[in-house]
């Protein structure tokens, strides 16, 4: 194994430069290490660690950027962190210079909450020991099946290295030595259930992750071989572990290359892991800018290749309120991957993200036709017969957008028809359509959007029906209920009476104290209509949409 120092500035923008830093002004020393990220707080000036990179969160003025430029730099540290477009005038030139320091940009699209979670994610790999472009009997770091039969040659063993889910990253090539139980895991990209449970019967991974040492398991039901295992760490944060199908305990030589071995591959994890995060961190803001609009939104679609043609947006949301917030949050995470999967075999050019509790689609059209929408309508619903009861998930689809400008317009009509859905499922209205466009439903959200404003207001609605409930609960009548269910039947008298479980001359008795009490003209059309509105937005501010 090879060894050579890591956490640099040339290490940074290998790993960051191309989506999220730019050098606007100083030289990078590509060796100079890197010890920490802190951010900038005049009023409550951070404890600096050496060689630090600090973010310069809110600094715009270039008198500003060259005084903080000369007093970080008197603290120690490497790089300042600007957003772009940084105002870089002759003093600002002349304070780099002089202090040595690197100034760097950061794009838009990026916050600093991502920037900051990702800097100090590839730091943290200082944790495994200083590793840095290291070589295991030739398998680099960037390949994780070459490193997994790089350790099987190390410990004479077949080997696997898996998540902390149990499924199966990478094996090495020669599982023909292993047993029954490891070639079904191998199969199956994943430990299977049974073997899981006896694992944890034997308490395999409280002891796997309680140390840095190899745990050797001599007896596990249904494997031929024993197991040594080990687990993949990175500072205080476990990423998987490793397990080697073998004959016999490992001996001193072979377990400390075990040891070496999982720090090589907590580097590649660590590194594949804040890759990952770059690109979908950056892509969810990249999408929820041009689903805003404004002045960044057409850069932003033109990085998300959507700067052409056109487009829709589908929204996605869990219906109802009696799921807690955190497994929502998870399910919406877990359908934000498949569902970015699934528009991915549909056209490349589609874009998703989880934004504010919706997660949000945007799928480019053959045409902007009447009916362009209708193939957005296909996807949502070949992708919802897919994931089937799994998740449950509705869909809301917005109008054609000509082009990027267009689609803020397309996500709040997405939104708008995904509101209703929400509604109708937390209602009792079960069973109906999971998708739909808000030309679909477009009344219904006039009527949730009316009702909401009313509730907010605190405005309840007045008119004969609000008359006809006072009356109810002063004399404990159904006058309310009557009108309803009349109203429900069409004006069938003989179907509304059954409804309420009345004979019909009682309830005709009851309709004529409806006219009489709200001062209602059952025959006029109009006051039929208005009638049947107030007893809707009566009903929705009696008891608001989910989303109200």
């Amino acid at each position: 194994m090879t060894r050579r120092p890591r956490a640099t500035l040339g290490r940074v923008l290998d790993d960051l430069g191309s989506t999220l830093l730019e050098v606007v002004a100083g030289r990078v020393d590509p060796g100079r290490s890197v010890g920490g990220v802190v951010i900038h707080d005049p009023l409550d000036p951070p404890s600096m660690p050496s060689d630090a990179l600090v973010l310069g969160v809110g600094l715009a003025a270039s008198a500003e950027i060259a005084d903080v430029v000369r007093t970080v730099a008197a603290d120690g540290a490497v790089g300042l962190v600007l957003r772009v477009p940084v105002d870089i005038d002759a003093g600002v030139r002349r304070a780099v210079a002089e202090e040595g320091l690197v100034l760097f940009g950061l794009t838009r699209g990026a916050s600093w909450a991502q920037v900051a979670a990702l800097l100090r994610s590839l730091l943290a790999l200082d944790d495994l020991g200083g590793v840095d472009d290291q070589t295991l009997a030739g398998a680099g770091a960037g390949d994780l099946f070459a490193l997994a039969g790089a350790v099987s040659a190390l410990l004479d063993a077949p080997l696997t290295i898996e998540d902390l889910n149990s499924r199966v990253l990478a094996f090495s090539a020669d599982q023909e030595r292993a047993d029954e139980s490891r070639k079904e895991t191998v199969l199956g990209r994943q430990v299977p259930e049974r073997y899981l449970r006896r694992l944890e019967q034997l308490g395999a991974f409280r002891a796997l992750y309680s140390t840095d040492r190899p745990v050797y398991l001599p007896s596990i039901e249904g494997a031929e071989l024993p197991r040594v295992a080990i687990r993949v760490r990175a500072g205080d944060e476990i990423l998987g572990s490793m397990w080697a199908a073998v004959k016999e305990p490992l001996t001193a030589e072979r377990e400390q290359a075990f040891v070496d071995a999982a720090k090589l591959v907590a580097l590649h994890l660590l590194r594949h892991r804040a890759g990952a995060d770059v690109e979908r961190r950056l892509r969810a803001e990249l999408v929820a800018t041009v689903l805003e609009g404004g002045p960044a939104a057409g850069e932003a679609a033109s990085r998300l290749g959507l700067a052409g043609g056109p487009a829709c947006v589908l929204a996605l949301a869990v219906p109802g309120e009696e799921a807690e917030p955190s497994s929502v949050e998870a399910d919406l995470q877990r359908v934000a991957g498949a569902f970015a999967l699934h528009l991915a075999a549909v056209h490349p050019r589609s874009a998703v993200a989880l934004v504010g509790g919706v997660v949000y689609g945007v799928i480019p059209l053959a045409a902007d036709g009447p009916d362009a929408d209708l193939r957005a309508v296909a996807v949502a619903e070949e992708f919802l017969s897919r994931i089937g009861a799994r998740s449950h998930v509705v869909v809301g689809i917005g109008g054609v957008a000509a082009g990027p400008s267009d689609l803020p317009q397309s996500r709040a009509d997405a939104d708008r028809a995904v509101r209703v859905l929400r509604a109708r499922s937390a209602g009792a209205r079960q069973g109906g359509s999971r998708v739909a466009r808000l030309t679909d439903v477009q009344i219904s959200a006039f009527l949730l959007e009316l009702g909401s404003a009313m509730a907010a207001e605190r405005r309840v609605p007045s008119g004969p029906v609000a008359r006809l409930a006072a009356y109810d609960r002063q004399h404990r009548s159904q006058l309310v209920g009557t009108l309803r269910a009349w109203l429900e039947a069409f004006g069938d008298v003989t179907a509304a009476a059954a409804a309420t479980h009345v004979h019909a001359n009682t309830f005709r008795y009851r309709l004529r104290r409806v006219g009489e009490i709200g001062g209602l003209d059952l025959g006029d059309a109009d006051a039929r209509f208005a009638a049947m509105l107030e007893l809707r937005l009566r009903a929705m501010v009696d008891h608001p949409s989910p989303d109200s």
